[in-house]
């Protein structure tokens, strides 16, 4: 179970999985450091990991342990891309920009994997790769020119149609899709962990349940305070992604943190497991509101999708979620499902993930919008060159100004009402 939890979200497969991490120790005083990472999730870590490695000083204040947030429980989905498609985000950003941020997406998924083999992070990762699928041919035709988008940028991604895709997951249930065939998957809170381990044997320092209660800037220094103590530094980087309450009220503002469920099956017989995604593929559809799945290490059927903030009805997003499921492959009616959990994910308006300076030596990474085991760890790179005194405008990444989402404190009817919304354009298929 995820400690200190609602119940109604704690049953994680990925916790019952993981090892037991080591204690970690709580701030108490005053420390100092070149960087100081508030945020022990995949940004956090690998931003740690990177900076030690080119031989900084850090500290990470972690406000639970890490791990603990959406990268610890999310479905380990190892995706390449942004939401938006290359041409997008050129127009979005530039040639210049826009073109290197579509580098940085599109190689991130290679990146992760390479990381983890050069580290020895014992996090399951397998390559099937990533399929995006499409209930219909309205949702064919725009997975068609991202394939096609991509394959002129050189990367291995391609359409496919009704009889491969039913190949390549086991079952009948789409009119085609596109592979990304660098995708794969991970244990995702093995990774955190292998992240966490990783950058302390690099020389950064973790502390465990101590909270960011302020950031403050201070002339060519930067003071984090906690409830027992302070972490100062020359640079500050706040990767908090949808956990971000209580620390900085404008950046709170600036996503929408949207609740994700996972429910997970009894370990399949092997006959039936066989059968799904043969190859070892994961997906996802191309619904506004969306579903995506997997096969876990030890062969449970892992389905995952939107919930609702109501902890007391989230097990009624799970039990949907189990119908799904039960839809595209009936076999899976006569299984146990034992494991039910969720968390948060950081989503923003215009879909791209957000680097902001909230100070001259306080960058900010957040918002990646369900995308993230990918490109976390890849812009934790990134973050870490910032921290080494690259210029924004260097970064491979674009850094843009903090905007907070008008009336953000009625986000909860909002997003009631565009969920209620979707799902009726997605029954309708349009």
């Amino acid at each position: 179970m995820i400690h200190d939890e609602h119940p109604a979200i704690a049953n994680s497969l990925w916790t019952a999985t993981a090892p037991t991490p080591p204690e970690r120790p709580a701030l108490e005083g005053e420390v100092e450091a070149d960087v100081v990472v508030v945020g022990g999730g995949f940004s956090g870590l690998s931003a740690a990991l990177h900076a030690a490695e080119a031989g900084l000083s850090v500290v990470v204040l972690e406000a639970m342990t890490p791990g603990w947030g959406a990268s610890g429980r999310n479905g380990g989905q190892v995706n390449p891309g942004l939401k938006e498609d290359p041409e997008a985000v050129v127009a979005r950003f530039g040639e210049d920009m826009g073109g290197r941020f579509v580098r940085l997406a599109g190689d991130d998924a290679d990146y992760l994997f390479a990381l983890v083999e050069r580290l020895g992070i014992d996090c399951d990762p397998q390559r099937g790769g990533f399929v995006q699928t499409a209930l219909n041919a309205a949702g064919l035709g725009p997975l068609r020119e991202r394939a096609r988008q991509w394959q002129a940028l050189d990367r291995p991604v391609r359409a496919i149609g009704r009889d491969e895709i039913a190949e390549l997951l086991g079952f009948d249930a789409y009119a085609g899709g596109v592979v990304h065939e660098t995708g794969g998957t991970v244990q995702p809170l093995k990774l955190a962990l292998g992240l966490a381990a990783a950058a302390e044997a690099a020389g950064a320092r973790i502390f465990a349940r101590s909270r960011a209660t302020a950031i403050e800037p201070q002339g060519e220094r930067v003071v984090v305070r906690t409830a027992a103590g302070s972490a100062t530094g020359r640079r500050a980087l706040v990767c908090l992604n949808g956990y971000g309450d209580g620390v900085h009220d404008p950046l709170r503002r600036s996503v929408v943190p949207v609740r994700s469920v996972q429910v997970a099956t009894e370990v399949l017989p092997r006959n039936l497991r066989d059968t799904l995604m043969p190859k070892g593929h994961h997906a996802s559809d191309t619904q506004r509101l969306t579903t995506y799945f997997r096969l876990s290490p030890e062969g449970r059927f892992v389905i995952g999708g939107r919930g609702r903030f109501d902890d007391a009805r989230v097990g009624g997003d799970q039990a949907a979620l189990r119908a799904i499921a039960c839809r595209m492959i009936p076999d899976l009616a006569d299984f146990a499902w034992p494991y039910a959990w969720g968390g948060s994910v950081a989503m923003t308006l215009d879909h791209f993930p957000h680097l902001h300076l909230l100070a001259p030596n306080v960058l900010s990474s957040g918002g990646f919008n369900g995308r993230g085991v990918a490109l976390t760890t890849a812009m934790g790179r990134v973050l870490a060159e910032w921290a080494g005194g690259k210029p924004a405008e260097a970064l491979d990444a674009p850094v843009t100004p903090l905007r907070p989402i008008p009336f953000h404190g009625l986000r909860g009817i909002g997003i009631w009402a565009t969920i209620q919304k979707y799902r009726l354009m997605d029954r309708l298929g349009i």
